[in-house]
């Protein structure tokens, strides 16, 4: 594929990648659901919604779920934050999702049955009653949108010593780390084996995530008038929270993924695998 821009805040992905994602998908065959890995600012969002809108041009019937709407709730989180460790109480970290509830959904897609999809509440930091989730129909595609899909847990000898500042002055002895390591192993596996086809959205290396993080806060922030968010060194502590399982996902995910598309450090597309 020739190089061409498609900043995930600014605009879209080019329609030869969404028309090779749905590739063959027709109406009245088995569901499918596509995931979509990326690390943070990588625009999976922009793309899933741009596959569900043409996938709805065609005549199919799409919809997406994305990982942060399985969030564990504050209350929940705030629960594992005193019982664990504290940083549990940041959510998104492997061990901060409802990981039974993504299968839930996965079922009922594909036994193509109506499903309602959950949906998660940021601001206010639970997950919206299951009366004001959207209900679809019988589905032919799901897209599946989430920054650590298909990730891999670490051996136990790569969680001894800590890979950045809030590993080193938060989690000495590791017992955060291990325990999302943990959950990774446990949970995880089932939900990635549900997902039919993945793309990976491999950014040049982690060290671009938190100039793409800063660039999606300052965004939101545009976008609210009155909004109160974080600063930069406020967005560059968020993100040690994913570097673990981030770096880890840029060496396995390249290799196992169905496709990859690779970014430089403006988000054009590199190349397409």
């Amino acid at each position: 594929m020739s190089r061409m821009h498609c900043p995930p805040s600014a605009g879209p992905w080019p329609d030869t990648l969404v028309a090779a994602l749905l590739g063959d998908l027709r109406t009245g065959e088995s569901p499918r659901v596509l995931g979509i890995s990326g690390l943070q600012g990588t625009g999976k969002s922009t793309l899933a919604a741009q596959l569900v809108a043409a996938a709805n041009t065609r005549g199919l019937r799409g919809a997406m779920l994305s990982l942060d709407d399985l969030y564990l709730d504050h209350d929940v989180r705030a629960a594992l934050a005193r019982d664990v460790h504290p940083l549990l109480a940041t959510r998104g970290p492997p061990g901060t999702h409802e990981v039974a509830l993504g299968l839930s959904v996965f079922e009922a897609v594909r036994a193509g049955a109506p499903v309602r999809l959950p949906r998660f509440d940021k601001l206010g930091d639970r997950r919206l009653p299951e009366d004001m989730w959207p209900q679809a129909g019988a589905l032919d595609l799901l897209v599946f949108e989430g920054w650590c899909v298909g990730a891999t847990a670490e051996g136990d000898a790569a969680l001894d010593a800590p890979i950045n500042a809030l590993e080193c002055e938060e989690d000495p002895d590791g017992t955060w780390r291990r325990w999302c390591n943990t959950a990774l192993v446990r949970d995880y596996p089932a939900l990635w084996a549900g997902i039919d086809t993945l793309l990976f959205l491999q950014p040049p290396g982690f060290e671009i995530v938190p100039t793409w993080r800063w660039q999606q806060e300052q965004t939101l922030q545009a976008a609210a008038s009155g909004r109160t968010g974080m600063s930069r060194a406020q967005v560059e502590r968020f993100v040690q929270h994913y570097e673990r399982v981030s770096r880890q996902a840029l060496k396995v995910l390249p290799r196992v993924a169905d496709m990859v598309v690779r970014l430089d450090a403006e988000r054009n597309i590199v190349s397409t695998d």
